[in-house]
């Protein structure tokens, strides 16, 4: 095997579609299956198997993936020493919310592309921190900025940036705006407007409900944060969102912050990654940025 025919598999197995792998790699169609085809013989197994017109990895080509992008990583990293001064080049494949997207990463991303103008940013939604820790072990995130509780996962490595806080909003005129005091039973037959099924903070306002034996009449399930929020305004229900997402709009009175009086647990915006991921110098000044960029964002929330 070669790192041409590896990094065709690598592309292939993040894919799953080879007419899209052809196109990532400017290659003909009919070279990537050759090369997966070569592949798969010198290894004597199948890699890959389609079900009806969905390409999926077999048992056999998920172990293989790990190695796969250990060898290319490493192959990545020793043509970057050999280099001299040649700038790094490569790809990073980053998962995140749209609220990190939105409101916490572009000054991250704009120093490192000045830092590193080759090497290629791509980010992948996770709607859910557990798809992003999914994807995390199976190799298919370099990194991940996830929104949690902190708990421990085998394999991830995670590091608190900041401590976040959520809050509990409805539009300025929505009856329950100036109680003084809103209970979990207050909010049993109001509209609840939520992010998708493993959302953390989704998952605490839930858990308050089960803990109160309640169960909201309404619920609306939505992809964006922003809609949420648009919709809040709108006066279409209630949502629990993170302060960064709605303090502003809090501050110029399009939303209202409810009083509630249930304690929610500490709550963190993390990065992770594998534990056998191979630092690169790309993805070490990454991290590197990360924590650098939220110590400041830190320093400027004490003062």
């Amino acid at each position: 095997m070669d790192i041409k025919q590896l990094t065709t598999f690598k592309t292939a197995a993040e894919n799953l579609n080879f007419t899209q792998t052809a196109k990532i790699l400017d290659y003909a169609q009919s070279s990537v299956t050759a090369q997966i085809k070569s592949l798969e013989s010198e290894l004597d197994t199948q890699l890959f198997e389609r079900l009806g017109k969905k390409l999926y990895l077999t048992e056999t080509g998920e172990l293989f993936k790990k190695y796969a992008n250990k060898i290319v990583s490493l192959s990545e990293e020793a043509r970057l020493v050999t280099s001299g001064f040649r700038a790094p080049s490569g790809t990073l494949v980053i998962g995140a919310q749209e609220s990190q997207c939105t409101y916490r990463l572009p000054p991250i991303l704009k120093e490192f592309k000045n830092q590193f103008p080759n090497v290629k940013l791509i980010f992948k939604p996770a709607h859910s921190d557990e798809i992003a820790k999914e994807e995390l072990l199976n190799g298919n995130l370099d990194l991940a900025f996830i929104m949690d509780i902190p708990k421990p996962k085998d394999s991830l490595i995670t590091e608190e940036l900041i401590q976040d806080e959520l809050r509990l909003v409805a539009s300025p005129s929505h009856r329950l705006a100036k109680k003084s005091n809103v209970t979990i039973k207050n909010l049993e037959h109001e509209t609840l407007l939520l992010t998708e099924k493993g959302c953390s903070y989704r998952s605490i306002l839930e858990d308050s409900f089960r803990e109160a034996n309640i169960s909201p009449s309404n619920k609306f399930e939505f992809v964006s944060i922003e809609a949420i929020k648009q919709c809040v305004i709108a006066e279409l229900g209630i949502a629990m969102l993170p302060a960064m997402v709605v303090d502003r709009d809090i501050k110029n009175g399009r939303l209202k912050e409810l009083n509630w009086n249930h304690s929610i647990p500490p709550f963190y915006t993390q990065i992770a990654w594998h534990k056998d991921k191979l630092m690169t110098i790309p993805l070490q000044s990454f991290l590197e940025l990360t924590r650098r960029t939220f110590n400041n964002s830190n320093e400027i929330k004490k003062v």
